[in-house]
């Protein structure tokens, strides 16, 4: 395996892998690494769809990347996902899969037009007072010391990190300011999250540092992923006859390990709560989504609150059973030991009139009921004690959604804080009580939230380990997607390590399969690398002023270094570089 850039590559058809007939895959769970991965075999690797086997826990596919409605409940969005243009796995995977809404379009081809046409953008990132604007005005407000922090973190070695949190590299000059305030909420990071993976995040996206106040660097799905991503590549895989098995639990991998060398031998398994073994040899290839974020999500409903559940069970058993036959395995404990600090909490609300509707069209700016970009993304609620924030992405959200209907994405990073209105932690909150604390926050004057609260159906879920990915680690506790030795068997999705990825994206997941499957059917054909923004000189020159709010960097410089430098770069390419983009 072997990573590429540019379009050479990127249209080219690899050879069939040599010995591919011999071979079969099983993939642990159905999530979008899973998918993808079964896609490259079959488009890049070229083996049979009738020898691959997903065995997925849950009855249907798409672990984290879901989106139902539930005959006793209503529509239920655990999350949804924010894309760009540089998630270059994910779209050369998504290129190949056929649209289920418009004949002879591709998901890109449609995801293309649909972001061209209705470009997402944010007329409102945060409010305050009760639906007022919270006026940042776009700034990120850094301090000089604040920003040269960012700087710092930036330029620190991976290793240098290890096991060192956020709040150990920044001071209080940066946690008060905006961009702050913009980047927790957007990515989900508390202070007490790694900096390891806050670096790779600053420099993964620094190309898109002046869109974070207004969210115009994203792009959405036309309805939720579920329905816009997960059902047609699984539709893919089924015409190509992958074999899917639900309600099927794997507990183990076991290993032959002499020396380096490390085979997969057998699968054990529960199906309708029998023990049953799948025996495996060189050619059985096995890819295992170790740990889960939306491990033990627990629904509640309008009058019960969602249960907080720590208990390890499902992936993360699973990679503790695998774990203990070998250190390359990885440390598992690192990233579910503590739920206190991996959760938080989300919430469904569906609207059911056009009452509480006129409210986000007040904050928004935009009509909920036009089929175009409503909120752009979160608003934040910059004085919410849960530190809330909701969204309303292009309705229907469902495709299955009543015309006069509008379902918000609501989630809190703080779940054991009372709220402002409702004195109460919001794990302990019932959906309606959550509905009536985000009611608040719109405006809605307090005599009449009550009532309006009963115009909504309202499903919260508790996630205790939906940011156990960002959990402070050393290198070596996640493990390598094919680690040494490792002859038939790969890790995938958010706990499986890559190189310059940042994980809680679609393309990680989608990235690490990539990887996985040319590893091991020697797919001659390279992975694109991780778009490179960190290293353009223009990106860093002009994204240090957007960090600046236009302000000059003060270089610490003496007079007579300042009139060396300006002579060795005067009239060449590095002076009119500086000039474009407002250094001098």
């Amino acid at each position: 395996m072997y990573f590429s850039n540019g379009n050479y590559e990127a249209f080219a058809r690899p050879k069939k892998p040599e010995g591919v007939e011999k071979k079969t895959a099983y993939f642990v769970g159905a999530g979008i690494a899973s998918l993808a991965g079964a896609a490259f075999l079959v488009r890049d690797g070229q083996m049979d769809g009738n020898k691959i086997h997903i065995l997925e826990e849950l009855p249907l596919p798409g672990g984290s990347c879901d989106a139902i409605y539930e005959t006793s409940k209503g529509f239920i969005i655990r999350g949804g996902r924010e894309m760009e243009n540089h998630f270059e796995c994910l779209w050369d995977l998504f290129r190949s899969i056929p649209s289920l809404e418009i004949e002879g379009a591709s998901v890109l081809d449609e995801f293309y037009w649909l972001n061209k046409e209705d470009p997402n953008y944010s007329l409102m990132r945060a409010i305050e007072n009760r639906g007022q604007d919270a006026h940042t005005d776009g700034k990120f407000a850094l301090s000089d010391d604040a920003a040269m922090e960012i700087a710092q973190l930036f330029l620190t070695k991976n290793e240098d990190l290890n096991d060192i949190k956020i709040n150990d590299v920044f001071s209080d000059d940066f946690f008060s300011s905006n961009f702050w305030l913009y980047w927790r909420t957007m990515f989900a990071f508390e202070e007490w999250h790694s900096a390891l993976e806050m670096k790779l995040y600053l420099q993964r996206f620094i190309h898109h540092i002046q869109g974070l106040p207004d969210f115009k660097a994203l792009k959405f799905t036309k309805y939720n992923q579920y329905e816009s991503l997960i059902l047609p590549l699984t539709r893919y895989l089924e015409d190509y006859g992958v074999d899917f098995q639900y309600n099927v639990i794997v507990e183990n991998v076991k290993f032959d390990i002499t020396g380096d060398k490390k085979v997969a031998r057998e699968l054990l398994l529960k199906r309708d709560g029998k023990e049953e073994t799948i025996h495996l040899t060189e050619d059985d290839l096995v890819f295992i989504t170790n740990g889960s974020m939306t491990e033990n999500s627990n629904y509640g409903d309008n009058d019960k609150p969602a249960e907080m559940d720590s208990s390890i069970r499902g992936c993360w058993k699973l990679w503790k059973n695998i774990a203990q036959q070998d250190p390359a395995f990885g440390n598992p404990d690192v990233f579910c030991s503590n739920t206190e600090l991996s959760n938080w909490e989300s919430a469904t609300v569906t609207c059911l009139d056009n009452q509480i509707p006129e409210y986000i069209r007040k904050i928004s700016k935009r009509d909920p009921y036009s089929g175009r970009v409503v909120t752009g993304g979160i608003v934040t609620i910059k004085d919410s004690n849960w530190l809330m924030s909701y969204t309303v992405n292009r309705q229907p959200h469902f495709k299955e959604q009543p015309k006069d209907q509008i379902v918000v994405w609501i989630y809190s990073l703080f779940t054991d804080r009372p709220g402002n209105y409702i004195k109460k932690a919001m794990r302990d909150c019932t959906g309606r009580e959550i509905v009536q604390e985000w009611l608040y926050h719109l405006g809605v004057p307090e005599e009449q939230i009550e009532e309006l609260s009963k115009t909504t159906n309202a499903i919260p879920v508790m996630m205790p380990y939906i940011t156990s990915q960002f959990m402070p680690r050393a290198m070596g506790d996640r493990p390598e997607v094919v680690p040494k030795g490792c002859i038939n068997a790969a890790f995938i999705g958010q706990f499986a390590e890559t190189e310059r990825g940042t994980v809680f994206t679609t393309e990680y997941s989608v990235r690490t399969a990539m990887i996985a499957v040319y590893t091991l059917l020697n797919i001659d054909r390279g992975v694109p690398e991780v778009f490179a923004s960190q290293y353009d000189i223009r990106v860093l020159l002009d994204s240090t002023i957007k960090l600046l709010d236009g302000r000059k960097p003060k270089i610490p410089l003496s007079f007579i270094a300042k009139k060396k430098v300006e002579k060795f770069i005067g009239d060449t390419t590095i002076e009119e570089m500086l000039e474009k983009y407002g250094w001098i």
